[in-house]
């Protein structure tokens, strides 16, 4: 996946949650301070230059990666 192709993914979308192992990173892509595009394509692209998995659009969010509690956080918790 090029760079260009994976920040073709983020139009649109306010908000990116990337999760890396237990840690969440939450990313408001609106903001004036928010990182570079380099930045944004290494969180969401492996080493390997596969999208990381699972990849998301949720609403004007988009998640990558597998994280217990930011799906719980989207899609609620499932206890009921």
């Amino acid at each position: 996946m090029t760079s260009d192709e994976a920040l073709s993914l983020l139009e649109g979308m306010t908000e990116l949650r990337v999760a890396k192992g237990r840690k969440v990173v939450q990313v408001d892509l609106s903001a004036a301070d928010r990182p570079s595009d380099s930045e944004l394509v290494g969180m969401m692209v492996s080493r390997w230059g596969k999208l990381r998995a699972p990849a998301m659009r949720v609403g004007t969010t988009f998640v990558v990666g597998y994280n217990r509690d930011i799906l719980a956080s989207i899609f609620g918790t499932g206890d009921g």
